[in-house]
């Protein structure tokens, strides 16, 4: 399939529904932990890196409700590891959503990546590259604010990823004009709006290794700058 930029998420509205958008950030704590693939990135390139006793420091980027954020710091505060954990999101709904639902070592920022004065040991994101219309000055400006690692992970598009997004939330996530949430129409969406690994990796450059994890899942992954 060709990337479709143009389609528009009915949660970016500015006039969505706000009960069927709570409901969107709650279902993400339930389906991210299930298809974004975190528990395994967070394994293998993240909890390597953390320490027992000198605290890291890791910046979400455009991390919506939160959900990503408390699930990293209740990870590393589960295998006994320091990490203190940002999210940053310049959308007011997302902010207040996640600084509703707090969790040990989180704090929430209402900001954009741009705005932040101060580094981290890691920045991540998850799902933001396909709302983007500047990938390679995103990459550049999210890799400045990292000493160590940055980690964007993303859908990949494909046939596949449709038909089985579609198959497997139709039972479980109705949409709102059902009384339910954002989740399924917009993931649709979503991967239309995706790379694939080889558009991401002609947008991102030498400095970044674009890793497909399996036929739904991609990484974008540098080494940080101090």
């Amino acid at each position: 399939m060709r990337r479709q930029p143009h389609l528009r998420e009915l949660m970016d509205g500015p006039d969505c529904d706000p009960d069927a958008l709570r409901r969107t950030y709650a279902g993400f704590g339930i389906l991210n932990p299930v298809v974004s693939g975190w528990g395994a990135t967070y394994r293998r390139l993240l909890r390597p890196l953390l320490s027992a006793s000198v605290p890291r420091t890791l910046l979400d980027v455009g991390s919506g409700g939160g959900d990503l954020a408390r699930r990293l710091a209740r990870l590393a505060r589960r295998d006994g590891l320091l990490l203190e954990v940002t999210g940053v999101d310049p959308d007011a709904r997302a902010h207040a959503y996640a600084s509703a639902h707090p969790a040990p070592g989180v704090r929430f920022v209402r900001a954009t990546a741009a705005q932040l004065d101060e580094r981290f040991d890691f920045v991540v994101s998850n799902h933001v590259l396909h709302h983007l219309s500047d990938v390679p000055g995103f990459l550049v400006e999210t890799s400045r604010l990292a000493r160590v690692m940055t980690v964007h992970s993303d859908i990949s598009r494909s046939r596949f990823a449709s038909v089985a997004f579609g198959a497997a939330t139709a039972p479980f996530f109705p949409g709102p004009a059902c009384g339910g949430s954002f989740i399924r129409p917009d993931g649709l969406v979503s991967i239309r709006r995706s790379f694939t690994p080889a558009e991401l990796r002609e947008l991102a450059g030498p400095d970044w290794r674009v890793i497909a994890l399996n036929p739904t899942r991609l990484l974008a992954v540098s080494t940080g700058r101090g």
